[in-house]
């Protein structure tokens, strides 16, 4: 095959439509390429932002990969897919990564709807092996030969369905390669007893004898320079078409290439836009949820010997700093990427008479469920469980959606589930929860809300399931959650505007009902709006609908989100679909009541 360079064109990435555009590359053009690579990144990351680190660190793996092997017929599987973008640079999408008019046309995540050359959606971690083993068993059952390669990071290898994965593979007795990247970083530093074993095995060479990977039954293979794409090729040259199941372990820089990401990989794994020269935000914004969260538990570590707070590769959701985690010392336990564990870890806490507090996002508060309800509340162990960015106005990615939480979590027994609606509120239920004993209880950290409260905010929350009334009157009353209990208000306003003074109530309780509350409400009121910042079906706003039933006498209409999973959408759009604004819901309202608008 003539090489790109023999054609005299230039750039290389402009050339490219498919992998097979690279198989006859020799050592230098991949080499030029990999640098065309990290430029187009860099650039694109400084004005779209994204994952940046485990990027940067995997260009030469994708491209040996690519080289190698035969895509799609040979399936690569990336774990958590942070380091999808070279992957898709060079599976047809490369106007995506080098015309700025086209950054937002691909997922930040491997995506099949985008190309055959991924196989599944995926944004979570610790997923690749368990996935790739189930086409590896399909190919053997239709009795194919094509090979199946599982990538994964060491961080994402703490998680518990990784492990059980690498104990599932091991014993298959066929072809399954998982190339481990092992950059010596999750998101921040590693935790856990399994790097000291793979730290051992990157000093020794990969002749350690504490080998994980062969305890588990897999052949082992060791390349030192994971950036050195050669090497790479050799390696998996090596591994292709293998009849037994082999991890290829290499070791690689995240974020090699820019001097900033290199020397601080944590604040680089994912970055905003940001200036080239200087490493710089372009958009810097310090959330003050978070700030309030950090100060009270290093309050509570300064106060508390029995205080812990755990985290699950993802400082908590809430930014803590590698100071602030030096601040915190031992009261400070980062789990790696393991949010089961972390849930059990708490349960236990709590039941040996610590006050535990375990932060992380929503979306991977999905993950842990079963622990949840039997770890934690079938034992009414009072641990405190910080939920980040529950909401459509947070993560936008169909794989990161936060907005799944309160029917999963508001329907577990025992569980006390809160939804303070200001920031002053926020640190009144935190420090409440952490100081009873009587329950566990998830908070919903706020993400918009009142920026002050219209209210005397409670210090205690300990007679469970009562409203709080911002404002009332009587024919319309709005009860909006948590980030929608301004909405509430804002639509309040509205309709005062059209003459209707409307009864606004903070429920803050999720988990509950204020059935005296919701039975007076009927004395004065005929119309219930319920709003939340989440998934109607089996949520808040049904279980007030349910309680009113057949009631003749007064009408439930329950604004939120419709079951479906979005994807990259635009929020503003979002609400306008579903009357998620305030001249909406006022409007609706007039039409109930059979009173047009005035303009």
């Amino acid at each position: 095959m003539e090489s790109i360079r023999q054609r005299g064109i230039s750039m290389y990435l402009e050339t490219i439509t498919s992998p097979a555009d690279i198989k006859g590359y020799g050592a230098a053009e991949r080499k030029a390429l990999a640098e065309e690579m990290r430029g187009a990144l860099l650039k694109r990351a400084s004005v779209h932002g994204g994952h940046f680190g485990p990027d940067f660190g995997i260009i030469e793996t994708i491209i040996a990969l690519h080289t190698v092997f035969d895509s799609p017929t040979d399936k690569i599987v990336y774990d958590v897919s942070h380091q999808c973008y070279p992957h898709k640079m060079l599976t047809g999408r490369v106007e995506a990564y080098i015309d700025e008019d086209k950054y937002d046309e691909v997922s930040g995540y491997t995506n099949p709807e985008e190309s055959p050359h991924d196989f599944f959606n995926v944004g979570h971690t610790s997923t690749s092996i368990s996935l790739a083993s189930g086409l590896a068993k399909a190919r053997d059952l239709a009795g194919r030969r094509e090979n199946v390669i599982a990538l994964i990071g060491d961080g994402s290898l703490s998680g518990g369905e990784a492990l059980e994965g690498l104990n599932v593979v091991g014993e298959m007795g066929t072809n399954f390669i998982i190339v481990f990247n092992d950059n010596g970083h999750s998101i921040a530093e590693n935790h856990g007893g399994m790097y000291r074993a793979f730290k051992a095995l990157r000093e020794s060479g990969g002749k350690e004898g504490d080998n994980l990977f062969r305890a588990m039954g897999l052949d082992y293979r060791y390349v030192a320079d994971g950036n050195n794409c050669e090497a790479l090729i050799a390696a998996f040259s090596a591994v292709k078409d293998m009849a037994q199941p082999v991890v290829v372990h290499i070791v690689t820089q995240k974020g090699k290439g820019y001097k900033f990401a290199e020397e601080d990989p944590e604040t680089w794994h994912y970055r905003s836009a940001f200036d080239i020269e200087t490493g710089a935000l372009k958009h810097p914004y310090t959330d003050p949820y978070q700030e309030v969260t950090k100060d009270f538990l290093k309050e509570q570590a300064q106060t508390n010997p029995n205080f812990v707070f755990l985290a699950a590769g993802t400082m908590g959701g809430i930014g803590l700093s590698p100071a602030d985690r030096a601040e915190l010392g031992s009261q400070y336990v980062d789990v790696g990427i393991a949010e089961g564990h972390a849930v059990a870890m708490a349960s236990g806490l709590a039941r040996g008479g610590a006050r535990p507090v375990f932060g992380t996002y929503s979306t991977f508060f999905q993950r842990t469920y079963d622990q949840m309800a039997q770890d934690v509340a079938v034992n009414h162990n009072p641990a405190v469980f910080l939920s980040v960015g529950a909401s459509m106005y947070y993560m936008n990615d169909v794989t990161h959606l936060g907005f799944f939480d309160i029917p999963l979590f508001a329907n577990i027994p025992n569980l006390v589930f809160l939804a303070p609606a200001s920031l002053d509120e926020y640190a009144a239920v935190l420090r409440w929860s952490v100081e009873q004993t009587a329950h566990p209880v998830m908070i919903r950290m706020p993400v918009m809300g009142y920026e002050e409260s219209p209210y005397a905010v409670r210090t205690d929350y300990s007679a469970l399931n009562k409203y709080q009334m911002v404002t009332e009157d009587s024919g319309v009353a709005l009860i909006g959650a948590g980030n929608f209990a301004q909405l509430a208000s804002a639509a309040a306003a509205e309709l005062e505007k059209e003459g209707i003074k409307a009864t606004v109530i903070n429920p803050i309780f999720l988990s509950g009902l204020d059935t005296a509350l919701l039975d007076a409400l009927k004395e004065k009121h005929s119309l219930i709006l319920t709003l939340e910042d989440g998934i109607l079906d089996g949520g808040f706003g049904q279980k007030i609908a349910a309680y009113y039933g057949m009631d003749k006498n007064i009408r439930v209409r329950c604004y939120g989100l419709s079951k479906e999973f979005y994807d990259r959408y635009r929020s503003k759009e979002l609400a306008r679909a579903h009357h998620l604004t305030a001249e909406q819901i006022a409007a609706d309202t007039l039409t109930t009541f059979k009173r047009p608008r005035t303009y």
